[in-house]
């Protein structure tokens, strides 16, 4: 080994350790001295790290930069065009990152992660057939991949082909049984396909894995509303309100449960709470009916109605 590929592996791995440790600005002053070893400039894969060191660090354009010039060096390179995607990605500009996902699968169509995102960037912008189509590749080359067939789930799932995201999910789970996004989505499908009782059993296993996701608990305790189990439903969300004290949509939900129980006092607690949480909720709540028996009460119309007359 000559004495400059020598200095640019060491750099490197000093890069690489400091990387690892996630001191990233000392890794980026020692990943930066390889690149300025004689030949670091031609280096492709050094030249990959110092990009995604970039990414990383939300240096965008010094990350597209070094994107580009790997791909100076070879216009073949798919890693380089992958990277570029994903900084579009990052950065919501979905149709660039999908036209770059494109041309590193010209170049490798065997790039399982570019099928990946290509697909989540075709749902972002709604198209869901093209999304299922990319979904469906990525599971093919790497038939162990729990988020493809999570998310693949998810979207039949919103276009109401049910069975199929039964079957996604349930594959999904066979991956990663215990995965609470999972058993989450398995429940709402269980749901719409009119299993409720299944759905409860996948609501509450969710809960158990991550109790600071907070639609697990909305969603069961939605369903015990529906059934009319109104004391569950109110255990059920102050539980989630316990784990998620930040989450507006819990509060308004458990507003609307202590209407049904005529505790109107509470609900107005909740209802203060929840637009505290997220103002925009001030507007949704005047619509809803469901909370009228509140609106009634002397201490909404000077918290809501009194106070708008005076802004």
């Amino acid at each position: 080994m000559n004495k400059n590929l020598y200095m640019i592996s060491n750099y490197r791995n000093i890069a690489k350790k400091f990387h690892e440790e996630k001191q990233l600005l000392k890794a980026l002053k020692f990943y930066n001295k390889a690149y300025r070893c004689e030949g670091g400039g031609k280096d492709i894969d050094l030249l990959l790290d110092i990009a995604l060191l970039h990414d990383e660090l939300g240096n965008f354009l010094l990350a597209q930069e070094k994107y580009l010039e790997i791909l100076d060096i070879n216009p073949n390179e798919a890693r380089a065009y992958y990277g570029l995607a994903i900084l579009c990605d990052n950065q919501k500009l979905y149709e660039k990152a999908i036209e770059y996902y494109h041309k590193a699968i010209d170049i490798d169509p065997e790039y399982d992660r570019a099928y990946f995102f290509l697909a989540d960037a075709y749902d972002q912008i709604g198209k869901k057939e093209k999304a299922i189509i990319y979904y469906k590749k990525a599971i093919e080359i790497q038939p162990d991949d729990f988020w493809a067939y999570t998310n693949l789930g998810s979207i039949y799932e919103e276009l109401d082909q049910n069975e199929s995201a039964f079957e996604m999910m349930k594959k999904s789970l066979e991956i990663e049984p215990n995965h609470y996004l999972a058993l989450f989505n398995m429940g709402v499908i269980l749901k719409k396909l009119g299993y409720k009782d299944k759905a409860i059993d996948y609501y509450k296993k969710s809960i158990e894995e991550n109790p600071k996701y907070s639609y697990s608990f909305l969603n069961l305790a939605i369903l015990y509303k529906e059934e009319k189990l109104y004391k569950k439903a109110i255990d059920i969300i102050s539980k989630g309100i316990h784990y998620n004290p930040q989450k507006a949509v819990l509060y308004y939900n458990r507003a609307c449960f202590y209407v049904n129980e005529n505790l109107l006092e509470k609900a107005l607690r909740d209802l203060i709470q929840a637009t505290k949480l997220y103002p925009k909720l001030v507007e949704y709540m005047k619509k809803d009916e469901e909370l009228n028996p509140v609106k009634e009460l002397k201490a909404y119309k000077i918290m809501f109605e009194d106070k708008k007359k005076h802004e």
